[in-house]
């Protein structure tokens, strides 16, 4: 790992975003744009230090523009092979993947990402 690159957190908006029944499926835009208005300004809870966040956003969210502080990529297919993608392309960096998608948590995990649950940013 590259300790003097910042922190990449990559975030998979759905996931994290439903992980609450707060009628986030009548708003699902809406929904994602919360959680990157949250996560601009209080940051990554826990998480010193320089930070890098993305918020990946699928479907129905697709189109929510980035902010300062947190750049999303809207996923033309499978939000997981999208952040599967943005793991495997940040090289020796430290990389945090927040999600519970058991599936999802495997296959970053095998390319050396830490994963955490929606908890970490959403309270």
């Amino acid at each position: 790992m590259n300790s003097n690159a910042p922190l990449l957190v990559v975030v998979d908006a759905a996931n994290v975003v439903g992980s609450v029944p707060d009628g986030w499926w009548r708003d699902r835009k809406g929904a994602a744009e919360r959680l990157r208005d949250r996560l601009a300004s209080d940051g990554v809870p826990g998480v010193a230090g320089p930070v890098e966040v993305v918020l990946v956003v699928e479907g129905a969210a697709r189109g929510v523009e980035s902010v300062t502080g947190v750049r999303v990529e809207s996923a033309t297919g499978s939000g997981d092979d999208h952040i599967v993608d943005v793991v495997a392309g940040a090289g020796a960096r430290p990389v945090l993947v927040v999600t519970a998608d058991r599936e999802l948590r495997r296959r970053v995990g095998e390319l050396g990402a830490e994963v955490a649950g929606p908890r970490s940013v959403r309270p």
